[in-house]
């Protein structure tokens, strides 16, 4: 049988191989013109913590834990890219989780929901007045055999943001911490 000779198996592995590039390529209309598929969060959140930096504005911050009585302070904050890390942890634009979020419009609203159980930000609300953000909602799940934690987090540029952090250590117990920083 002259087609299972390797010499023959060879070359129908090689074009089999070319065919199935070949109708893999085909544009991604979802891509937007920056190239990131989904809302840059991290690009933005960068650009407005150097503008907070920048503009250095007082923030009056509440924090609670575990339900107990919250302290609040007026502060300066020095880092905002530090203080907002959680908001640029959350992006979503990883070349791997490319096709991972189905994408809804609702009015000036866009939802991106995890198709996957696995992936960490689990939906984000990116909400726009005009052109410009309002409003950023993130909700966060990370489960494993030692621990589960939830986060909602919820960001108004120039106005006011929320951490409500949830953790659950086995053996340890549950933590919970919420933080209110309201921005004037």
């Amino acid at each position: 049988m002259y087609w299972c000779n390797r010499y023959y198996l060879e070359k129908l592995f090689i074009a089999a191989l070319c065919v199935s590039g070949l109708l893999s390529c085909k544009p991604d209309v979802h891509v937007t013109e920056s190239g990131k598929r989904y809302f840059d969060l991290k690009q933005f959140i960068n650009a407005d913590s150097a503008r907070l930096n920048k503009s250095a504005p007082s923030v009056l911050k509440t924090v609670q834990h575990n339900g107990e009585k919250p302290q609040t302070r007026r502060l300066n904050i020095k880092n905002w890219g530090e203080e907002l890390a959680l908001f640029s942890a959350s992006d979503i634009n990883k070349p791997a989780w490319r096709d991972s979020y189905q994408i809804l419009q609702q009015g000036d609203s866009a939802i991106y929901t995890a198709l996957y159980p696995e992936l960490v930000t689990r939906r984000m609300v990116i909400t726009k007045k005009g052109k410009d953000v309002a409003k950023i909602a993130i909700e966060n799940v990370t489960k494993n055999l030692l621990y589960q934690t939830q986060e909602h987090l919820v960001y108004y540029p120039d106005s006011l943001y929320l951490i409500d952090k949830e953790q659950k250590v086995k053996l340890i117990g549950t933590n919970r911490y919420e933080i209110t920083g309201k921005i004037k």
